[in-house]
């Protein structure tokens, strides 16, 4: 089982990419604040939101209120929509769907422009972008006469199989790129849990993909049973970045061995309650909560860790469908353990290390411990030793928020 999670992994969101799935993947690492001089230990890769999608202007994207348009390209895994002009009637809506029109979303204009004009993203490769309209007017004649219709100026979407491959190898050329820790990748489709691992499948569920300014990708986690949402702040800071932020809930690989992917649940982020540059987090809310409320949540365990702990890590590797990391092959039991309970983040004794595998995208993911079943680490340097911050340094800061 250990040596098909990378392959099982590549092969759901290939087919995600290609159409065969519902949706599909990428991802993630801010550079250590100038005013924190780096405390010893190994080098170790430094973490920054990782660029995961294109952002594209459109030329000539004006759609008379009658009409529509689509708006291809081959191979990406998703397609966000930003429109310049919205000149519509009172009752008009605009509605953005993918090719099938599935996943579909529909906006009056006060909406959009609450929303800086962008649409939510639509996954697979093409946006199907109308006016709904409210009126009559079947021929379209009176909405050309008053110049109606909308305008879309820029396209972001995800990065083409080309593109994803020319990204990895411009990475791999770097020192300590990868953080796949031993002889193979370890993480393993979450749904390979189900069955023998039901408790570490149940609390992938709260674990989501993050798409920021529609271009980059990073790992939450919604914390205690509040609207409440927990990553890192070299992901997001402030609630305009939050406001800007996609949440997927549910993205995850419909049977172990790959496939099709499960449709995500996705809502917009909201107000950043509290963030910290050293401790490297951000709670923020979202919006519609009710929508992502049956996903659970997580529990912070805010005592000191203890070396040799277990460990298991649900996470958005690369963008990718949801995977869990639970076997480490450099740990002489074969399971992911606390290798340092008092690990140097971005100061003394912030963090944990570990040697179970991430890689680009998991910055935000929850450590968590299997003695407790609660999130013991932030996830949010990689390099080998991986480290996260410790819960209990962050529950510190979090009292009566979460």
């Amino acid at each position: 089982m250990r040596r098909r999670a990378l392959l099982t992994a590549g092969v759901c969101t290939l087919l995600a990419i290609t159409g065969a799935g519902v949706a599909a993947a990428t991802t993630f690492g801010p550079a250590r604040p100038a005013s924190v001089a780096a405390p010893d230990r190994p080098e170790r890769i430094e973490p920054g939101a990782e660029t995961a999608g294109v952002l594209e202007a459109v030329t000539g994207g004006t759609i008379e209120r009658a009409a529509s348009r689509t708006f291809t390209y081959p191979g990406a895994d998703y397609v966000k929509v930003h429109f310049a002009q919205l000149r519509l009637d009172a009752g008009d809506r605009v509605r953005v769907s993918d090719a099938s029109g599935a996943e579909h979303y529909s906006y009056t204009a006060a909406e959009l422009q609450n929303l800086d004009n962008w649409s939510m993203s639509v996954s697979g490769d093409r946006a199907v972008v109308s006016v709904e309209k409210a009126d009559g007017d079947p021929l379209g004649i009176r909405s050309r006469l008053a110049g109606l219709g909308i305008t879309v100026d820029r396209i972001a979407r995800g990065q083409t199989p080309a593109e994803r491959t020319a990204a990895l190898e411009a990475k791999a050329r770097l020192p300590h790129e990868e953080s796949i820790c031993g002889r193979s990748n370890e993480t393993e489709n979450a749904a390979c849990y189900k069955s023998s691992d039901p408790v570490a499948y149940a609390n992938s569920k709260p674990v989501a993909r993050i798409l920021i300014d529609g271009v980059e990708l990073c790992t939450a986690w919604r914390v205690g049973s509040q609207n409440r949402m927990l990553t890192n702040a070299h992901c997001l800071t402030s609630t305009r970045e939050a406001r800007s932020t996609e949440v997927w809930f549910n993205y995850e690989c419909a049977r172990c061995e790959g496939g099709a992917v499960l449709r995500p649940t996705k809502v917009m982020g909201d107000q950043v309650l509290a963030t910290d540059d050293i401790l490297d987090y951000t709670l923020f809310s979202v919006r519609n909560f009710d929508a992502i409320q049956r996903f659970g949540y997580l529990q912070i365990d805010d005592r000191a860790p203890v070396r040799g702990e277990e460990l298991y890590i649900p996470q958005h590797p690369r963008g990718a469908p949801t995977v869990i990391t639970v076997q480490d092959n450099t740990e002489r039991n074969g399971n992911c353990a606390v290798s340092n309970p008092a690990y140097d983040g971005y100061a003394r004794d912030t963090d944990i290390s570990y040697y179970c595998d991430t890689d680009g995208g998991s910055s935000g993911s929850p450590v968590i411990s299997r003695k407790t079943n609660k999130v013991i680490a932030l996830h949010h340097f990689g390099g080998c030793p991986n480290s996260g911050v410790r819960m209990d340094r962050i529950a510190a800061q979090l009292r009566g928020l979460v």
